[in-house]
């Protein structure tokens, strides 16, 4: 068979590659390679077929200059894979880093560089998987869909397709589903993103037409119908399961996934169960309301009914896995990272709650202090962390939680990073996220606040009078630690601020700012380093932190010392005084992007909201002004370059979509906000759009991505 083995690589004068063979027999080749005048080296060589198929021959690329070797790859070497092919083409990438293999996305950072060359970059996509729209798809994007982007994003030349939670979000059966940040299991994929067909052909061929007759009207939808999609993918997968599930759980491909995951795995199945009986995934209304592990003794016994309408959801899982592990494999073979997201937080009625309460503050959620974006802070109904009891076994749900991850991602995104230095906490009693308090934090005591200068009083100070909002307050009791107090966050404009002497509100200010910018640094800076390097050492994925809003000054140096990217946005800059941040300036540890799924796409911002400044200067979201910006952030020292995809479209006049509101994906302060945006293209149409990649490709090549 002919190999015909092709790289693009950028050399210097007096610089030629060479590619070097090591065969089954332990001999070594080394090959001249020709450049075609434009990057791409190439040679081609004759293996014979016998030899081919008894593997063991790899591969690897080398820089000579004046007959010494001065660079080479590094990481594991290239494989050749079998075929009975007449001719192969393998066309490769660099291995830039040691450790960043195709097989196995590892980057370790510092990178050590030789010969002065600049260091690596990448560009990339973010999208969420319900978002894709393929021609085959049932109304929803799934994880099979990720394979044709990969396709586009490899012809392209770029190197991440990131993604929101694909965790299982089953609660309600309703649109709220939707919501991929409140999972029911941080295990579990969700069983709407399933390639129904890859399980097998149903018999019942007029329940196939009424099916693929709702697959097409589904997928015609501008936007996604969650329940109809929901409806009909768990219909389908019930009579999969009835066809096709007993010859499933006899393989040992299932058998070895199942002893693998068991752990998590038969209590979310008896989860489900149980939510389905019901009616409710609040477990409080249960009959089993407190998990134990004699519950699963009691359900999950071979042979009664029960457990076979359990298991069904063991054979859901079995399949998910499956797919998005190909998924992954898939993408890695063409060089593409896959970036996942870790959201910082669990639904309260999940059967993470269920089955570990005692890792979780339930009288408590999770939310966000006020911003620009949500003046009364957030409030996101998720229960906080007990790191406390967390901690008694090295973080043991966590370290699990994250290696599960790394069996689809080979980077993932940790969603409010803050969160790990301390949590914007809300007692459920409150109504305002202004009630929140940080949590853990060194509360002031009565006689700390004395001795600032303040007279305190509970009574007067830390309760709202009779007929007034409960935010008019000025201090807050500690939840955890009662009879030390929090000040109540931006509590300048209440009215019992207003109605101090001038003497009591420079103190109150004082404390305030003290506590939220000074007081507590050192103590969530050790917070953190108690957490997240337990964490990041349990897997080899490439670790991006969400460190915008309220950064505490400890955040970076943490950041910095743990190898975490941040994150560059260029509408919310971490500079105090600018509106409008220069991509110029980033760091090189960093992911640079134009927008999140929380914010309106480029063109919306640049035309509605963005502020005067000196750094984009365009009023109109033209073509020649979305690929300036999107130029500007390639051209940037951040690692990773990684653009919405409604932001990639928005420098194409024929793909961009005509109304860019609707592109949109979330709006934080909206609690009913209903996550259902698709592109409004399909993948095949993207991937044949040959100017317009072949522009993306020429901006990353120009831009050294």
């Amino acid at each position: 068979m002919q190999i015909h083995f092709q790289i693009e690589y950028i050399t210097r004068w007096g610089e030629n590659l060479y590619l070097c063979l090591n065969m089954a027999d332990g001999s070594t080749l080394c090959l001249d390679m020709a450049n075609n005048g434009q990057g791409t080296w190439f040679t081609d060589y004759e293996i014979d077929d016998d030899e081919l198929a008894a593997g063991d021959i790899t591969y690897c690329y080398m820089v000579q200059t004046d007959g010494a070797i001065t660079r080479r790859e590094e990481g594991s070497l290239h494989s050749i894979p079998y075929t009975r092919a007449k001719r192969l083409v393998l066309s490769d990438r660099w291995k830039e880093f040691n450790g960043n293999e195709m097989e196995q996305r590892t980057v370790a950072l510092p990178y050590v560089h030789h010969n002065n060359r600049p260091r690596w970059k990448g560009a990339g996509t973010a999208i969420p998987v319900f978002s894709l729209r393929s021609e085959r798809d049932f109304g929803i994007g799934q994880f099979t869909d990720i394979k044709l982007l990969v396709d586009w994003a490899s012809a392209t030349g770029q190197s991440v397709i990131q993604t929101l939670p694909v965790n299982d979000t089953t609660m309600t059966g309703t649109w709220r589903d939707s919501y991929p940040y409140s999972a029911n299991s941080s295990f579990a994929l969700n069983p709407v993103y399933i390639d129904l067909e890859l399980i097998g052909k149903l018999s019942d061929k007029k329940f196939l037409r009424r099916a693929e007759k709702e697959r097409k009207e589904l997928n015609a939808l501008p936007a996604i119908d969650y329940e109809r999609v929901a409806k009909l993918k768990s219909e389908y997968l019930d009579r999969l399961y009835s066809e096709f599930g007993e010859q499933c759980f006899k393989s040992k491909e299932y058998k070895a996934f199942f002893t693998a995951n068991r752990s998590w795995l038969e209590p979310y199945s008896l989860y489900c169960y149980l939510r389905d009986k019901y009616g409710t995934a609040d477990f409080h209304q249960w009959k089993e309301s407190e998990f134990n592990p004699s519950l699963l003794d009691r359900f999950c016994t071979p042979g009664n009914e029960r457990y076979r309408e359990i298991r069904k959801h063991c054979f859901i899982q079995f399949h998910l896995d499956k797919q998005l592990t190909d998924v992954k494999k898939y993408a890695n073979r063409k060089g593409i990272l896959l970036k996942g997201d870790i959201p910082i937080g669990v639904n309260r009625h999940s059967a993470d709650v269920w089955i570990h309460p005692e890792l979780f503050h339930t009288d408590c959620q999770a939310g966000a202090p006020p911003d620009a974006f949500a003046i009364d802070g957030q409030k996101w109904g998720m229960p906080t962390y007990n790191w406390e009891n967390m901690a008694r076994d090295g973080y043991s749900w966590f370290v699990t939680r994250f290696r599960k991850m790394a069996d689809y991602f080979d980077a993932y995104r940790i969603d409010h990073l803050l969160g790990f230095f301390r949590i914007w906490e809300v007692p459920l009693r409150y109504n305002s996220g202004l009630m929140g308090r940080f949590n853990p934090a060194l509360t002031y005591t009565p006689q700390e606040i004395w001795d600032r200068g303040f007279p305190f009083n509970p009574a007067l100070h830390a309760q709202a009078p009779a007929g007034t909002p409960e935010t008019n307050v000025l201090f807050l009791e500690d939840t955890h630690r009662p009879g030390t107090y929090h000040p109540r966050i931006n509590a300048f404009d209440t009215d019992v601020f207003m109605q101090l002497p001038e003497n009591e509100k420079a103190a109150f200010r004082s404390l305030h700012d003290d506590f939220y910018y000074s007081r507590n640094n050192r103590f969530w800076s050790d917070s953190a380093m108690s957490k997240l390097p337990a964490l990041i050492e349990a897997t080899d994925m490439l670790v991006c932190g969400e460190d915008l809003g309220m950064i505490p000054a400890c955040v970076p140096e943490i950041m910095d010392r743990l190898r975490i990217l941040a994150l560059e946005v260029q509408r919310m800059p971490k500079n105090m005084g600018v509106s409008v941040s220069d991509p110029a300036t980033y760091p090189y540890m960093s992911v640079c992007t134009t927008s999140t799924h929380d914010m309106s796409v480029l063109r919306t911002w640049i035309e509605d909201e963005m502020e005067p400044n000196h750094v984009i200067t365009a009023k109109k979201a033209t073509v020649a002004a979305c690929t300036s910006v999107i130029s500007a952030h390639l051209a940037s020292p951040s690692m990773l370059a990684i653009f919405p995809l409604q932001d990639w479209l928005s420098m194409s006049s024929s793909l961009r979509y005509k109304d860019p509101a609707s592109e949109r994906i979330n709006v934080p302060a909206d609690s009913n906000n209903y996550w259902r945006y698709r592109m409004h293209l399909t993948i095949e149409k993207l991937t044949v759009a040959r100017k317009f990649n072949e522009e993306i490709r020429q901006m990353l090549y120009l831009s050294g991505r």
